[in-house]
């Protein structure tokens, strides 16, 4: 499969990277501390919101990176068929979906033995003939889900047709780029078939039509290209993808530009979204760009609650949190621990006090090149660092088996000082993996916090019992 020179051009990517710098550190120069993260110079100031949304932005990125050693075959899905009559059907092997031999080759070549759970039952609606299905999907990275697409799109290509028949947004170009990376591995032996990047940079004459199979790009430009300066046909489109959908609609712009591109294609066109979650506004955003779906979620992940003990700690101030923390690695044994902190500027503060506690620490935050994050989570996950200091960036996606204790130095909140529930539970879920039992401790410091916490255990409707971090012997029980 060959990919145009102008696609990955130096210049062009350095251009697109400028204009859609959510995964690049900004302005201030950066310089590595002792564990080589890298910090800008006003670490002390607090996430603002468009901090928040680069973070969101930036973990999916990172949760690709990372993903070779932690596809997931585990996650239990539930599927809701747009016709409850038709047979539910789901796969144990990539034989069974009767794929192009070019495809089937691509996939093994891949490393793929067997489809993921979320690929068993999406990919026989994807690839359903005559008729391939809509689909919206709940799957975090690491689910194979990115491979299921590709699938679908490429089992629907005609490589002897020059001009664009599949089209996929990203809302990143460097998210872009990691798709398309996978379209040319599993695509290698399609010799004709040829992949564009629709994205910031990649300058095209007016007039020209691309005669690449496959767009993959950013909302914005993938509209210029419809539209403005009719590169595409979107008449021409046969299925259209939409991924890291919770990501696109927290990007300015990016939800309006999807659904006027969704809006230019045949009605014929196969729908395919993605979300690593279902909020509110992904479901309202989902049933406008996707009619008459089938529709795959995860089950409820508060399941795996059952096995992590909750405990919370009442201190009156950060000094006295970090005292806490100091008794509860004296009195119990921890292989590894993540600790959330909820601004850059604290957990910058604690891992420079755990270091001086002589603890192997590392600092993970938002301002860190995505690059750079993923080569923390290795030293981590290889043991090289025994405690991870991290904002939200850390909270989801991340397996490490040895994660013994997750410690919620700040509990979550959202912009509005609410409790922010999913983040908990996805914090708290960093530990008790892969069937092992967990432990989570949350540093209580006022009667917001208590409040907080309060709202937390009615929202699980799981008690979470108070513990006494001067009394040594009480903290050993915990782990009984």
């Amino acid at each position: 499969m060959a990919t145009d020179s102008w696609a990955l051009a130096v210049d062009e990517q350095e251009a697109a990277a400028e204009s859609l710098s959510t995964l690049q550190l900004k302005e201030e120069k950066a310089k590595p501390d002792a564990n080589g993260a890298v910090l800008k110079a006003d670490d002390n100031a607090e996430k603002t919101e468009d901090e928040e949304k680069e973070d969101r932005a930036a973990q999916s990125l990172l949760n690709k990176l990372i993903r070779s050693n932690l596809v997931d075959t585990t996650n239990q899905v539930e599927v809701l068929q747009r016709d409850p009559a038709s047979p539910l059907y789901s796969v144990k092997s990539f034989e069974e979906l009767h794929l192009k031999p070019q495809l089937l080759q691509g996939v093994y070549a891949m490393g793929f033995n067997r489809p993921s759970k979320i690929q068993e039952n999406a990919l026989p609606m994807m690839l359903a003939e005559p008729s391939p299905q809509n689909l919206i999907a709940q799957s975090q990275s690491g689910t194979g889900k990115t491979a299921a697409f590709v699938l679908a799109m490429l089992s629907r290509v005609e490589p002897g047709n020059k001009h664009p028949q599949c089209l996929c947004l990203s809302p990143t170009y460097e998210l872009a780029l990691q798709t398309g990376k996978v379209i040319e591995q599993m695509g290698k032996f399609y010799p004709e078939l040829k992949l564009a990047y629709a994205v910031r940079g990649n300058k095209l004459e007016r007039g020209r039509k691309i005669s690449e199979q496959i767009v993959i790009g950013t909302p914005g430009t993938v509209l210029d290209w419809c539209s403005k300066l009719k590169f595409i046909d979107p008449k021409k489109i046969k299925v259209f993808v939409l991924d890291e959908a919770d990501v696109m609609i927290a990007t300015q712009g990016h939800q309006d530009q999807s659904i006027r591109i969704q809006r230019m294609l045949p009605r014929n066109c196969q729908m395919l979204l993605f979300s690593a979650t279902f909020e509110d506004s992904v479901w309202k955003f989902a049933q406008k760009v996707v009619p008459d779906p089938n529709i795959i979620k995860l089950k409820r992940e508060e399941e795996t609650l059952d096995t992590i003990k909750q405990y919370y700690a009442l201190c009156n101030s950060r000094e006295e949190k970090f005292r806490a923390l100091c008794n509860i690695y004296g009195a119990i044994t921890i292989a590894q621990a993540m600790i959330f902190c909820h601004t850059r500027k604290t957990a910058g503060w604690l891992a420079a006090e755990l270091s001086k506690e002589g603890h192997q620490v590392a600092l993970l935050s938002g301002e860190m090149m995505v690059e750079q994050r993923a080569a923390v989570i290795e030293r981590f996950r290889e043991g090289k660092e025994k405690v991870l200091v991290t904002t939200n960036v850390c909270a989801r996606g991340i397996d490490v088996e040895q994660v013994s204790v997750v410690i919620n130095f700040d509990l979550p909140v959202d912009k509005d000082g609410n409790p922010d529930n999913e983040t908990y539970l996805h914090r708290i879920g960093r530990t008790g993996r892969f069937g092992k039992r967990g432990l989570a401790i949350n540093m209580v410091d006022s009667k917001h916090s208590m409040n907080i916490l309060n709202r937390i255990q009615e929202h699980f409707s799981k008690k979470i019992s108070r513990l006494d971090t001067d009394d040594m012997d009480e903290i050993e029980k915990i782990t009984n």
